[in-house]
């Protein structure tokens, strides 16, 4: 089985719910275990967030998502400066904002970044999925 869906987004925070309702209601129909669900909405609201709060100058950014058999992949594509996310540094205690990296490695089964010379980043999250029994997902995978 292959999901996939890809949005191009304003580069504003009412985008977030937008793309998280989305495929959030595709894990549902394929019955994606919630705790699982949850996971991937999480993953994908910090990295949305990020690009929404650091990007620049782009107006707009990407997402693709999809369901390879039982293997979520999500792309998060913008087209700002890049970083390096090796020299970001973790939040001070008690800060309300900067852990959406550290989310996003507790959360995700494989991460990557790849910054496109000077064209953005690219930050891939992967997550296994498990299904509730009796879920469409399993039957429609590839044998």
């Amino acid at each position: 089985m292959e999901a996939t869906m890809a949005l191009r987004l304003p580069r504003d925070a009412a985008s977030v719910p937008l793309i998280r309702q989305m495929f959030d209601a595709t894990l549902n129909a394929l019955g994606v275990e919630p705790v699982i669900r949850d996971d991937i909405e999480l993953m994908l609201t910090e990295a949305c967030a990020n690009v929404i709060r650091h990007a620049g100058p782009s107006d707009e950014y990407t997402v693709s998502a999809g369901v390879y058999d039982d293997l979520c992949v999500i792309r998060v594509i913008d087209t700002g400066r890049g970083f390096d996310p090796h020299a970001v540094r973790p939040p001070a205690p008690g800060a309300e904002h900067g852990r959406g990296l550290q989310i996003m490695r507790a959360l995700a089964d494989d991460i990557r970044f790849t910054n496109r010379r000077e064209n953005g980043a690219v930050v891939c999250l992967e997550k296994r999925l498990r299904f509730a029994p009796g879920a469409a997902g399993p039957s429609l995978m590839t044998v």
